[in-house]
């Protein structure tokens, strides 16, 4: 059943053999193994990034402090309404860098609605940075409500207004005019 290998020469042969088969096998699994590190450090490399992309779309927005409607028009249309909208901003708790004049604005009224990016603005970069924008029905200051609202916003009639940062968060507040609307009143909504 075994045979004993007497010859030395035949012994050496199936020594040299075996350690050339032992030296591939190792050469394989190194490089199988430098494959499978660089695979993930690079999927590590993708997932950080998904992830700070995720967590900027989440706490990369702006929060309004408050709003204030004003009937600017003194009587120029048939009904009193609130056309220019004057929004106290800062970014939100948690929340980096945000540059205003990157910020897209969405608004649905009664009219239809209107999109734009503010344009300009300072960039809010401390917790404690507040600001205004001016959104009115006649695009003079750093938006144009005029699709959205028409002459403004009567008694009882609702506006939706949506602030995207540039990230991708977003924060939508909704604005409902008061019944009685006089010509010059400024009202905190």
């Amino acid at each position: 059943m075994f045979e004993r290998i007497t010859e030395d020469e035949e012994r050496g042969q199936v020594g040299i053999g075996t350690l050339i088969v032992f030296i591939a096998m190792v050469l394989v699994a190194a490089i199988a193994a430098g494959v499978l590190i660089n695979t993930a450090g690079f999927l590590q490399t993708q997932s950080e990034a998904t992830g700070e992309e995720s967590t900027q779309q989440v706490t990369d927005r702006l929060e309004v402090i408050g709003v204030v409607g004003e009937e600017t028009d003194g009587g120029d249309t048939p009904t009193e309404a609130l056309d220019d909208f004057r929004f106290t901003i800062t970014k939100a708790p948690g929340s980096g860098d945000i540059d205003l004049s990157e910020v897209y604005v969405s608004a649905v009224g009664p009219q239809g609605s209107a999109s734009f990016t503010l344009g300009s603005g300072p960039v809010l970069t401390d917790d404690n940075d507040r600001t205004q924008i001016t959104l009115d029905e006649d695009g003079t200051e750093d938006g144009n409500l005029d699709s959205a609202i028409g002459d403004g916003l009567t008694g009882g009639q609702q506006l939706e207004i949506t602030l995207t940062a540039p990230s991708g968060g977003s924060t939508s507040v909704q604005i409902r005019a008061p019944d009685n609307i006089e010509d010059g009143d400024s009202v905190f909504l």
